[in-house]
């Protein structure tokens, strides 16, 4: 295998440095890379004592991509256990399905022991996750000593060293639970973090649908005070009472001139109409200030418009009253 790959990788360098390290089996866990593939490798765990998987040793495959350690590897159970999918890639902090918490310090020693504290844990609908009844996982527990995997040969009766009451962990064991348990924090913290951000999206207040939006719009319409409605002032109402004559003057007007008079009264009106017309919005009013400032400036808008019309029509009675003197 090594004149398969090139030595200078910093992976293969990596995967062939821990398969020397993993090359014997414990009584909890092994694995070792395939003897035609180092960057797909088969596991074999025992299940975590008190608990439903208690006497149970489970099959897996590990596959590692090409930029390992930088990126996290692909966990997939290959015996049926009631905790994770078969043939599945599992979600979990340490798998491909979440680069964003993979630790390139992490190792497959590392991976092999959280997979065995993941067990116990709830799956909460994660990706590959199983949540079987107690009774269904112990049921198969018994059954995966049976188990045989067809790709590498391995036995899980054989798989793994027994379990004796006065065995001791090594070194490369305490620090990868450490690390492991650094893994199931992470873990725990980001499902906690889910759970607060779902909690508080349910806590917010319902939005308005586009029913209620409109049904909200259309009482708010009703409810607008006509005191809020901007009048028009008294010279504008004193210029339509008076159509047909100059003001100042008392002189009957031109037909230009009345044209004019017309389309300015009628450019007023709609002005007036657009400025009382309420808007239906769905979103609340302003306070009572902020309706105010807006009249005002609207009269006084209104107020300029009149003064300019007043001035342009003193300046064509005078235009008239000439032509008419000659």
């Amino acid at each position: 295998m090594e004149n398969k790959y090139n030595l200078k990788s910093p992976a293969v360098k990596r995967l062939m440095k821990e398969a020397a390290e993993l090359r014997d089996p414990t009584e909890h866990y092994h694995a070792q890379p395939l003897e035609d593939n180092l960057f797909e490798w088969h596991f074999s765990v025992r299940g975590p004592p008190d608990s439903d998987f208690d006497g149970g040793v489970y099959h897996g495959r590990i596959v590692l991509p090409p930029e390992y350690p930088m990126k996290p590897p692909s966990i997939i159970l290959l015996t049926p256990n009631g905790r994770f999918e078969v043939g599945k890639k599992i979600c979990l902090s340490i798998s491909g399905h979440h680069p964003e918490t993979w630790q390139p310090s992490w190792s497959i020693r590392t991976a092999l022991i959280a997979i065995i504290g993941f067990m116990p844990t709830k799956g909460e609908g994660a990706i590959g996750s199983l949540d079987y009844t107690p009774e269904e996982r112990r049921t198969l527990a018994k059954k995966s000593q049976d188990f045989c995997c067809e790709a590498c040969g391995c036995s899980m009766r054989t798989a793994l060293q027994d379990l004796t009451p006065n065995s001791q962990p090594s070194a490369e064991d305490y620090k990868a639970k450490e690390l492991a348990q650094q893994i199931n924090f992470k873990a725990e913290s980001t499902s906690s973090r889910q759970a607060s951000e779902s909690g508080g999206a349910e806590s917010k207040p319902p939005t308005l649908t586009e029913e209620n939006a409109s049904s909200s719009a259309g009482q708010e319409a009703v409810d607008w005070p006509q005191a809020e409605q901007p009048e028009a002032s008294p010279s504008a109402r004193i210029e339509e009472s008076q159509p047909n004559a100059a003001p100042g003057t008392g002189r009957p007007l031109s037909p230009r001139q009345r044209r004019s008079q017309q389309h300015n009264h009628q450019g007023q009106r709609e002005i007036r109409d657009a400025a009382s017309r309420p808007t239906f919005a769905a979103a609340p009013r302003q306070p009572q200030e902020g309706s105010h400032a807006g009249s005002a400036v609207l009269i006084v808008v209104l107020t300029l418009a009149l003064a300019a019309l007043i001035f342009r029509r003193i300046y064509l009675a005078q235009e008239y009253k000439f032509d008419y003197d000659l």
